[in-house]
């Protein structure tokens, strides 16, 4: 599912919740790993390679995250792909998260191939992933939700992929 940024920002406001910061309300842990899982599978055929996957993160929005290697990469540069536990929430960056200022950066950089970033968001929107940008997530959050007192810079990457 791709959308404007308008739309995608609305999408972020309805899945804030103050109540429920770390996972929403009707959270489904086994579901969320059933879909993270069959993202593996898809990311290690799609690039023939044995993509590793830190799951089920602890006092995080994140769920977990997924890593292409890098060998199995046009440019040679890792994928890394984070899953949220809000609405199937998904990012995909080279290399790490803010590593680059988004995909564009690193596509203009030559870090990042646009058929290798084409496969990934394929396989993201086919399981219902909604996939979000970089330059979205790092925009300043004015939501409800009081984030912890160790974020800094309130982001909406810190609502919906940080740790509380």
């Amino acid at each position: 599912m791709a959308g404007s940024e308008a739309d995608l920002l609305a999408l972020l406001r309805e899945l804030d919740d103050p109540q429920w910061l770390e996972w929403p309300r009707n959270y489904d842990r086994s579901q969320i790993g059933v879909r993270f899982g069959d993202l593996v599978s898809r990311l290690d055929d799609g690039f023939a390679a044995h993509c590793t996957a830190h799951q089920d993160t602890q006092d995080s929005s994140e769920y977990g995250r997924v890593v292409v290697p890098g060998d199995a990469t046009a440019c040679g540069t890792r994928i890394v792909v984070c899953v949220s536990k809000f609405g199937s929430l998904a990012l995909v960056c080279a290399d790490n998260p803010g590593a680059f200022l988004g995909t564009e950066e690193a596509q203009t950089e030559g870090e990042l191939d646009g058929a290798d970033l084409t496969r990934v968001n394929r396989a993201l929107v086919d399981l219902g992933y909604v996939v979000l940008s970089e330059e979205l997530l790092e925009s300043d959050y004015i939501g409800p939700s009081r984030l912890p007192s160790h974020v800094q810079r309130p982001t909406w990457w810190a609502r919906f992929f940080g740790l509380f």
